[in-house]
């Protein structure tokens, strides 16, 4: 999907708990168009965030349901990939960085050269995959936690560094992998 109009558009959204801290999901025509953690470092454009639920109140039916359900069971340990209609806007170079990021397994980290490989771009693009995928509205869902440093180092990630490890630590304690 490309960019369009948000004030055309409706979103809803719910609040949800994780291990990592609340997560707001965000629904736009039955489909998952936002995740994003407190302390965000890209939220999305004003307008597209809706008033949240109250405190404690279960996602409406739908995908925010079944996005908290799946969340649930991937923070389990019970789910290893998601089965979610999503929304994501973007550039046409964005939507292509993301689509690759849907392609590296769970438990698998790449550098960012091997994704822009991977998605048949020269390695030298690695920079402008780094901030495609900085920009992934749908984190977790869309795994760009497991894009990391070519020297095997961990690198910038939206929720912080500290989240990005515990994902990466808990797919590798669920896939028996250790972090390339």
């Amino acid at each position: 999907m490309t960019a369009t109009d948000d004030t055309a558009r409706r979103y809803r959204q719910a609040v949800v708990a994780s291990p990592i801290g609340p997560l707001t999901l965000v629904e736009s025509g039955g489909a998952l168009a936002g995740l994003y953690m407190d302390e965000h470092k890209h939220l999305p454009p004003a307008g597209r965030l809706a008033e949240p639920a109250p405190p404690g109140a279960e996602p409406p039916p739908g995908v925010l349901a079944d996005a908290a359900g799946q969340l649930a069971e991937y923070f389990a340990g019970e789910r290893t990939d998601f089965d979610l209609p999503l929304a994501l806007e973007g550039s046409a170079w964005q939507l292509r960085v993301w689509a690759g990021l849907q392609g590296i397994g769970y438990g698998e980290t790449i550098s960012y050269g091997e994704l822009a490989r991977r998605i048949g771009a020269q390695p030298a693009a690695s920079r402008a995959v780094g901030l495609a995928n900085g920009r992934n509205p749908v984190s977790i869902i869309v795994p760009c936690h497991r894009v990391i440093g070519a020297d095997g180092n961990m690198t910038g990630y939206g929720g912080g560094l500290p989240r990005k490890r515990f994902l990466l630590m808990l797919e590798q304690r669920v896939s028996g992998q250790t972090l390339a």
